[in-house]
């Protein structure tokens, strides 16, 4: 069971005082501490996550320096894995296959499906294990144990600014080079942070629902990689939806990242195959998705210290 004890600043203040001093304060009778059950998890304690910001803030720091300490290149495997990712696809999906790329240059193409696909599933691999991973930390100290998946989220914000540089970088020398075929830069660049928004709110909505299953079932661990890679054929990251026929696109759209890795290609590179009913799909799912998944984390917070 979850317990609360709401305490007031200028109790704490005093408390304090009473504690450097032998002699009892006559103040202390003006207050009390309640300490009572968080009995519904319906629920999000916003008063929580914000008084244990300090605590969000150290756990985004350490999830970045962890992830690469004692490598020798560092934050540059943020770059390096989605350029050798898009060199692999554009070998054998373009050159080999014969892959239509919808008119843009293949690098390009992969560069900018890989954006908002690699933060998601950066997201949604770390994530997924919040209780089997931070069961010891979880069984010592009371905190939000939301806080943890957000912290991951955060942090994995670097890694997609890195990656987003790289593929400006990219898009600028084909641009120099006048090999950038139909593609262009407009208006529609400035849906990015929307859009960053929406694969944050996907993946740890997704997260937190494999988070609360892997709690008790912890053989779905092992279901995490398989997933993610068919999650990223079905998310249209190596070919176009353009090629899917037109009366089975809805079917492809119900899969809310298929649409967002098609805005990215349109914010970005000016296509996409898009229509007002599948970006309102696509809100709606990912609306869906993280409220339920944010309910069930807190229902399996509650008692999954007994299962773990």
């Amino acid at each position: 069971m979850r317990y609360q004890a709401h305490v007031s600043t200028p109790f704490l203040q005093i408390l304090r005082a009473a504690i450097m001093s032998d002699a009892p304060s006559p103040h202390l009778a003006a207050y009390e501490v309640v300490i009572r059950p968080n009995r519904s998890w319906l629920s999000i304690d916003w008063r929580a996550l914000f008084e244990f910001r300090d605590l969000l803030v150290l756990l985004v720091r350490r999830e970045f320096v962890s992830k690469y300490r004692q490598t020798i290149l560092g934050p540059a495997w943020f770059v390096l894995q989605p350029l050798l990712t898009t060199l692999v696809f554009t070998i054998m999906f373009n050159r080999v296959a014969q892959i239509s790329t919808d008119g843009v240059p293949p690098t390009l193409f992969y560069l900018c499906g890989l954006l908002g696909w690699n933060y998601f599933s950066q997201n949604f691999t770390v994530a997924s294990t919040t209780f089997t991973t931070n069961s010891a930390l979880f069984s010592k100290v009371y905190f939000p144990r939301l806080i943890v998946p957000l912290s991951i989220i955060l942090s994995n914000l670097t890694a997609f600014a890195l990656q987003l540089i790289t593929f400006f970088a990219f898009y600028a020398g084909f641009e120099l080079m006048g090999r950038g075929g139909n593609i262009h830069l407009s208006w529609t660049a400035a849906l990015l942070p929307v859009l960053v928004l929406e694969t944050a709110a996907i993946s740890l909505g997704a997260s937190l629902w494999m988070a609360a299953l892997t709690a008790k079932y912890r053989d779905l661990t092992h279901l995490i990689p398989f997933l993610i890679q068919l999650w990223m054929f079905a998310s249209f990251v190596i070919v176009p939806l353009s090629t899917v026929p037109a009366k089975w696109q809805w079917v492809a759209q119900l899969n809310p990242m298929a649409t967002v890795v098609e805005m990215f290609r349109f914010s970005l590179l000016g296509v996409g195959t898009l229509t007002p009913a599948s970006i309102t799909t696509s809100a709606l799912i990912t609306l869906l998705v993280l409220f339920s998944g944010v309910f069930i984390f807190q229902r399996t917070e509650r008692t999954f210290i007994d299962t773990v």
